[in-house]
């Protein structure tokens, strides 16, 4: 039995069939075993000695007798396959271990009850606010939402920086009465 195009592939001559074989009859066991130690896992140590012989049997050239004999050079290209495996899962291992602390670090979803919650206490606010008289309102808009410091909102607004902190500390005052009002008390847990 033949095989046509052999390991110089398509096209070449054609070499005798069980030149593969004897190949592997003589290899296989040393080569599963030097990439079972490497890889520890019987199915990715076959698929490594799989991988070197079509390497060699795609291009045979890369062997050079000159260099030294088939066996030694087979088990090292074995080897070198075999780490390359052990690499390339060791990449995919660190990246599922990014991924999943990754993920651990996105926030969880807001509870929906927690969001109802922060809307409905924005909309306290805002109305009580509102319900400010307006010079108080102007102060505590122009220091909380623009960021103005209290001496920046006297000059903004032309009045003596003494009548500003006044009317930010009665707005701030309302705002506290008003805001505990509408707020229910703390439930207490229950006693055990």
């Amino acid at each position: 039995m033949t095989i046509t195009g052999g390991p110089g592939g398509p096209g070449h001559d054609p070499v005798p069939g069980d030149l593969l074989a004897d190949v592997f009859d003589r290899y296989a066991g040393r080569a599963l075993a030097l990439a079972r130690r490497i890889v520890i896992d019987d199915a990715l140590a076959e698929d490594v000695v799989q991988e070197a012989l079509l390497a060699w049997w795609r291009r045979p050239t890369a062997y050079d007798p000159a260099r030294g004999e088939f066996g030694p050079w087979l088990l090292a290209l074995v080897h070198h396959k075999a780490v390359d495996v052990v690499r390339r899962e060791a990449a995919q291992q660190r990246t599922a271990g990014a991924a999943e602390k990754l993920a651990l670090l996105q926030p969880a979803p807001p509870d929906p009850a927690e969001v109802a919650a922060d809307r409905s206490a924005a909309g306290h606010v805002r109305s009580a606010v509102t319900a400010l008289p307006a010079t108080q309102r102007d102060a505590i808009l122009l220091a909380y939402w623009g960021g103005l410091t209290q001496r920046e909102i006297a000059q903004h607004t032309g009045a003596p920086l003494g009548t500003v902190k006044t009317r930010m500390r009665s707005g701030m005052r309302r705002l506290h009465t008003t805001l505990v009002a509408d707020v229910p008390p703390p439930r207490q847990p229950p006693a055990v």
